[in-house]
């Protein structure tokens, strides 16, 4: 057994014998005539059990076993039903991906509105505007449909087709009259 000198710090009263393993810590117990009984003697602890990925070592190790299967719901990290976590990269790209979208919404906007005075020539007053809330909602619904419909895929799967909705989704009122001139 190691001694108490062998810890990493010591702090004052760290040399009470009430502080080692196997110690009593009852002073009553050790004035009683009942001889102490032999480390040998004693019955090992009930076996316990570790998490999967874990490995007992040290004096007492063999008793120690697998757990038992822990229910889906409670084991931490992916298993075979739930995908695993997302990486610093992914996360970033998301971010920037989800970035692009919004400026697409804000950009569907400002263009749409400057079209709205060509408006009464191609379609009617109800028509333009739904198709103007429809075209502003649309980098919106595509992110968070992709994002919904590819959590069991890979990654690339995902990254595929948020790249293919920046092609689509391009808003073109905007860049065609908004960023040019009217």
């Amino acid at each position: 057994m190691k001694g108490r000198d062998d810890d990493a710090l010591s702090w004052d009263g760290d040399d009470d014998p009430t502080l080692d393993l196997g110690a009593s810590g009852d002073t009553a117990a050790e004035n009683t005539s009942e001889p102490e009984a032999d480390p040998a003697d004693v019955d090992p602890p009930a076996a316990t059990s570790l998490p999967d990925g874990f490995t007992a070592v040290g004096k007492g190790s063999e008793t120690v076993g697998p757990s038992a299967p822990v229910p889906a719901e409670v084991t931490p990290g992916a298993t075979a039903a739930q995908p695993a976590p997302m990486g610093n990269g992914e996360l970033i790209g998301l971010g920037i991906l989800g970035g692009v979208y919004a400026l697409f919404a804000i950009g569907w906007i400002i263009g749409g509105l400057r079209v709205q005075d060509w408006r009464p020539f191609l379609v009617t007053d109800a028509m333009y505007q739904g198709s103007l809330w429809l075209a502003v909602l649309s980098p919106v619904l595509w992110f968070v449909t992709v994002f919904l419909l590819t959590r069991a895929s890979r990654a690339w799967v995902r990254f595929a087709w948020l790249a293919a909705g920046v092609v689509l989704l391009v808003p073109w009122p905007f860049v065609l009259i908004g960023a040019v001139g009217q």
